[in-house]
């Protein structure tokens, strides 16, 4: 046996089907795509929620709403929240690397402190954002609010 004698297994190779090749192939004229229509044409290719030339659902349904791509999101933290914090960790500065080291917050979170709840003690306080009302209960026991 030599590499030019080798061959196939017997069965193991079709010949591919000759589409478009005349009558005598059996697959001239309409060459297996049926008569007329969109899926006949070269180059067809069915778009997404193509509903055969009705109106698609995604055009039927009521458009509502609208998101700002300038929008800046917060993750708030009320007061009471702060005290409970402050006498968990035993901390009387709190800013974003404290707050990230305890897992408040992820690392791109802005923070922003409202102002619900009472404040017990002091706090000196670094954030993105603070309400005016946070603000003036922070500064009333004494602590001190640095935006970021």
């Amino acid at each position: 046996m030599e590499l030019h004698n080798l061959t196939p297994a017997k069965g193991a190779t079709k010949k591919r089907k000759r589409i478009a090749r005349g009558q005598g192939s059996g697959r001239g004229g309409t060459s297996t795509r049926g008569h007329k229509g969109a899926k006949s044409r070269s180059g067809y290719k069915r778009k997404r929620n193509f509903e055969g030339g009705q109106m698609p659902l995604q055009m039927r349904l009521p458009k509502v709403g609208f998101n700002s791509p300038n929008r800046k999101e917060y993750v708030t933290i009320n007061l009471d929240q702060l005290t409970t914090f402050a006498e968990k960790y035993g901390v009387s500065s709190i800013d974003k690397a404290v707050l990230r080291e305890k897992q408040y917050i992820k690392k791109n979170d802005k923070v922003k402190i409202l102002g619900r709840g009472e404040l017990s003690k002091k706090l000196d306080v670094t954030v993105h954002a603070c309400s005016a009302s946070a603000k003036a209960a922070i500064e009333e026991k004494g602590g001190t609010v640095n935006i970021i």
